[in-house]
């Protein structure tokens, strides 16, 4: 068996549950606390956990999608609502799961390598897996599953099949790991480092360090470099040691490091029983050095050969940690994630793929699934099922193992022996319209058909993280008061960062209300397949009956936009079309002022073709102090004159005023509903330049295309303007002001990452490109250059040119490729 199943009955005596359980002979093997996402339903198990949100309020979606066994903390009303399921009802779900998983795991006898530290976790245990595969049938966390919740989810999926295990966890605050300790329970223990990451939620270095070491609090082996323990002053655990580093008495000591093959290779010679041993490592950057060096320390002290772990560490391969969504040709959607593949992984990519409603049309182009040691049938009848439960259209699938089982597809499929007959035949084959997932194993180098499916674009990319995207959601999210809505604004395509994609991830995080500025935009969002309400903010009378057809909701801020919409529904015989109602507190921009409410009122009450869904005004200044008292007038202006409409009309309606900066700074402002803007992509002036809760989530990079060598006083650009101040080195860039790099930040003023070194610019800014000079700094042609990102932030730029980071974001040319990425 591919699984490893318990009956509800089971489950229920593991955590002395109190349970209701209606129907006994079910097996479960599937965890999930995210009703989103589900996979085999007749076989799963929800967990109701109450975190920035409450499970228990998903128990209705979980059940309506078929899931019929849970485990809650809160029985309301949910065992009389849902007669025919199963209840586990628990102190606390998260402790519930977490005991589910330390159980699951004492069944096991298999070696588990637990691994934690500030960075590197994923990294190290990905390429572990690369070095161990060939002995072992592993199973490890997947992608960086490493929290309180991501560390059960990774050790259910331990099974009798497996003879080794790979987990990582990760801690940011005092008081977590003892919960992983007792799920991961590892017999070899790795701390890959200690750094900065995190260090708010420990009041010092000292315990910081001691918490991580709980995780190898009853190991057998601890494998570390003392440097990262200096200072420490708490015992050490591990009943056996293995160091490394360059300390003399390290057990694996380098003592020679060379870079070569024009820094492709890295070439490290240490100290190892007494005798000099080598390897060779495919990277050169200090971050991939280091962990490589831990892995190989790990190899060691696990008793491979030196020569044997050499032999592997010089083929190691990059690992991307992040899924990308990529345009791809004849108007597709790519989602590029064929960095590893197993069952899990295939799972997390399929989820993604569920939530883009861009195209009808969803294909998966799949490779052999290597899982060795694990029976065929029961592996490629569970892709099977994931494929129908996920709702995949179309299968290509491409490898001699999933060509055996093409019978178990439900979905349509076209099955290859290998990637290069699948290329040989790309051009007959029907590609249009859809969205394409890419999951394939390392050897089949699927690279090669993300590059043939991609569309061929300008190499300045702006990278937009969804995971970072998504975290500052939640953020805005637990800072509402219950019951308030949102709404996110996604208009001038999503502040530069996109259209359908962000719109897609916001409907999947069931945000409210969607608002653009024009009528084209939410048609657009409609053409993609959004669902969500849609508000437009700046509606264009012409436009009226396209926003009818499309379900669009227009921001009234006039009585000659009210009659000119009124007429338009009259024309499409329509009645009680929700719209919404501009008031004008200050801002003086659009909007019926206190005035003019007397007027709109009879207009209103005679009209039923209309109906208000909500009604807003704008704050002017949340942001600023000095402006308090004009806010808090706003504010109560505001207040006096929707309840006047509501008298009026006799009906409540939704109010907001509350823009991003107002959701956390005015408490007071968010009435029904707030209004998300560029908060979303990272940036609210409130918490200034430093201590932001907030992630960044663009990130503008281009490239260098050549490098010239140029002496003291050597003219740079048009009209000779840049002069070098020296002899050195000048790059030229792929970037412009035709791509958003504005003219201003010509001749020293603006500054790009150069292999992490700030340079300035020299010279006025081109079209299309700029030179930057690296006088100084290790780069070659071809190397990656950072506009910005989370170390020069998009708020810097907006200073140097002396405006705000909207402006920055917004002017962003359309020809720069967008990346969209999951970590």
């Amino acid at each position: 068996m591919y699984h490893t199943s318990y009956s509800i009955k089971e489950l229920a005596e593991i955590t002395e549950a109190k349970s209701v359980i209606r129907k006994s002979d079910v097996t479960l093997y599937t965890l999930a606390f995210d009703s989103r996402r589900l996979g085999d339903i007749s076989h799963t198990l929800f967990f109701a956990i109450q975190g920035r949100r409450d499970g228990h309020d998903f128990l209705g979606e979980a059940y309506q999608a078929g899931v019929r066994n849970f485990v809650i903390s809160q029985e309301r009303d949910f065992v009389r609502q849902f007669p025919d399921a199963n209840f586990l009802i628990v102190a606390d779900v998260l402790q519930a799961l977490q005991q589910f998983a330390a159980w699951h795991r004492r069944r096991f006898r298999i070696p588990v390598i637990g691994i934690t530290g500030s960075n590197g976790k994923t990294i190290v245990k990905e390429w572990l897996y690369q070095l161990l595969a060939p002995e072992n049938n592993i199973v490890r966390s997947p992608k960086s599953y490493n929290s309180q919740i991501g560390v059960p989810v990774s050790v259910w999926s331990m099974t009798a099949e497996h003879t080794l295990a790979l987990f990582e966890a990760g801690v940011s605050r005092s008081g977590e790991m003892a919960a992983l300790q007792q799920i991961i329970r590892p017999v070899i223990g790795i701390l890959t480092n200690i750094g900065q990451a995190h260090n708010e939620g420990f009041s010092s270095m000292e315990e910081k360090i001691a918490e991580k070491l709980k995780l190898f609090s009853d190991c057998e082996l601890f494998i570390y470099s003392p440097k990262y323990l200096a200072g420490y002053t708490g015992a050490i655990p591990g009943r056996q040691h293995f160091t490394w580093g360059w300390d003399e008495d390290a057990d694996l000591r380098i003592i020679d490091e060379e870079v070569l093959d024009d820094r492709k290779y890295q070439f490290l010679r240490a100290r190892f029983r007494e005798q000099e041993i080598q390897c060779m490592i495919p990277f050169t950057d200090a971050a991939s050095v280091e962990n490589a060096i831990c892995c190989w320390a790990t190899m060691l002290a696990l008793g491979y050969s030196p020569s044997l772990a050499d032999q592997r560490l010089e083929k190691l391969h990059p690992v991307s940690m992040r899924l990308e969504l990529k345009t791809g040709i004849h108007n597709c959607s790519v989602i590029d994630d064929s960095y590893s593949l197993d069952i899990s992984s295939l799972a997390i990519a399929l989820d993604f793929l569920k939530q883009q409603n861009q195209h009808q049309q969803k294909t998966l182009i799949l490779s052999d699934v290597p899982e060795a040691g694990v029976d065929s049938e029961s592996l490629y009848m569970q892709v099977a099922n994931l494929l129908v439960n996920k709702g995949v259209n179309r299968l290509v699938g491409i490898g001699q193992e999933i060509g055996k089982h093409q019978d178990k597809f439900a979905v349509p499929g076209s099955f290859f022996p290998d990637t290069a007959s699948f290329l040989n035949h790309l051009d007959q084959f029907s590609i249009a319209d859809e969205t394409i997932l890419l999951k394939g194993a390392r050897k089949f180098e699927f690279e090669k058909i993300s590059k043939a499916l991609t569309q061929k674009v300008h190499e300045t990319v702006l990278e937009i993280n969804l995971n970072a995207m998504e975290n500052n959601l939640n953020y805005y999210k637990a800072q509402l008061k219950p019951g308030v809505k949102i709404t996110t604004m996604v208009k001038a395509f999503s502040y530069g960062s996109g259209s359908f994609e962000i719109a897609n991830l916001l409907q999947f995080n069931k945000v409210d209300y969607l608002a653009v500025a024009f009528a084209d935009e939410g048609v657009s969002l409609r053409e993609a397949g959004i669902s969500l309400p849609i508000m437009v903010m700046n509606p264009d009378v012409a436009g009226f009956e396209t926003m009818i057809e499309n379900s669009l909701e227009p921001e009234i801020y006039s009585l000659r936009v009210l009659r000119e919409f009124c007429r338009a529904l009259k024309r499409k015989s329509r009645e009680e079309y929700p719209v919404h109602i501009k008031l004008d507190t200050g801002m003086h921009r659009l909007g019926f002022m206190k005035e003019e409410v007397e007027e709109l009122i009879p207009e209103l009450q005679k009209m039923s073709s209309v109906k208000v869904r909500s009604a807003f005004s704008h704050l002017t200044s949340s942001e600023e102090a000095a402006a308090d008292g004009f806010t808090r007038q706003q504010i109560e202006d505001f207040r006096e004159l929707t309840s006047k409409l509501e008298a009026a009309l006799g009906y409540t309606f939704i109010k907001h005023i509350a823009n991003t900066s107002a959701i956390s700074r005015w408490p007071e402002a968010q009435f029904d509903m707030v209004r998300l803007g560029i908060g979303l992509y990272g940036v609210d002036s409130v918490f200034g330049s430093s201590g932001s809760p907030l992630e960044p989530v663009a990130r503008l990079k281009t490239s260098i295309s050549q490098i010239k060598q140029l002496k003291k006083g050597d003219a740079v650009g048009y009209n000779r303007k840049g002069v070098m101040p020296h002899n050195g080195q000048v790059a030229t860039v792929k970037i412009g002001y035709a791509d958003g790099y504005d003219r201003k930040l010509g001749n020293g003023i603006g500054k790009m990452l150069v292999n992490g070194v700030p340079v300035p610019t020299i010279g006025n800014i081109c079209m299309d490109m700029c030179m930057l000079d690296i006088t100084g700094v290790e780069a070659r042609e071809g190397d990656e250059v950072i506009v910005f990102n989370e170390q020069l932030p998009v708020q810097e730029l907006a200073r140097l040119l002396g405006t705000i980071p909207y402006e920055v974001l917004t002017g962003i040319s359309q020809r720069v490729k967008r990346v969209y990425y999951y970590e």
